[in-house]
């Protein structure tokens, strides 16, 4: 048995025989250093960068010298919009940014697939040979998550995006829901639990395949 062979489970937990991953796909030697990259560079995606702040040309009011040079026995002051005063500008102040870089195509896909092959060599990866809801319904889905033993963190995989699914988990806390075509590094690392569908597998092993 590779590396990339794991139980399959049906709906009601019960077994569905193993499956066959690429391994090229979940049996490489996680590269730990793709992956961070991944994460940060999603984390920053994310970023929305409107913080703003006002330089002392921006604040209102100093025009005028607040007192005499000489005599006061005080700290020479030219403005009251200076930093050191209370409701002065600030120093360096942060304007609004963007945030967004890009890394390398080859970079994004060695970290998904060293990611996928550390959800396997960990045993943190669920595969359910058919996912399917006939309406959207919290109690089916709490049900289906407790037959598979899903940790309380779990994240679902389709192949596309699936509503009744979506649905079901929305209201669950830890449970969140994705497809094939938005699959990121950080939602997989920031779940305990990685619930894929066979046909999520194999769509993944045929975007993925160099």
């Amino acid at each position: 048995m590779t590396v990339a062979t794991v139980k399959m489970l049906k709906m009601d937990g019960s077994p569905a025989g193993d499956i066959d991953l690429s391994d090229e796909i979940f049996g490489i030697e996680p590269n730990e250093h793709a992956v961070l990259d991944a994460v940060k560079n999603y984390l920053a995606n994310q970023r929305q960068g409107t913080q703003s702040a006002k330089t002392r040309a921006e604040v209102r009011g100093g025009g005028r010298k607040p007192f005499r040079q000489k005599g006061t026995g005080r700290a020479r002051q030219g403005s009251t919009v200076a930093p050191n005063h209370v409701g002065g500008g600030i120093v360096f102040a942060p304007k609004p940014r963007d945030y967004r870089y890009a890394i390398p195509k080859k970079v994004k896909r060695l970290a998904i697939k060293s990611i996928l092959s550390s959800k396997v060599i960990e045993n943190e990866i669920i595969v359910i040979d058919e996912l399917t809801f006939e309406a959207p319904k919290t109690k089916d889905m709490i049900s289906f998550l407790s037959a598979v033993g899903a940790e309380k963190k779990a994240l679902i995989v389709t192949a596309a995006k699936d509503d009744n699914v979506v649905k079901s988990a929305a209201n669950i806390p830890g449970v969140e829901t994705s497809y094939v075509g938005r699959l990121n590094v950080y939602e997989v690392i920031n779940h305990t639990s990685f619930i894929l569908t066979q046909e999520a597998a194999r769509r993944i092993e045929e975007v993925y395949t160099a």
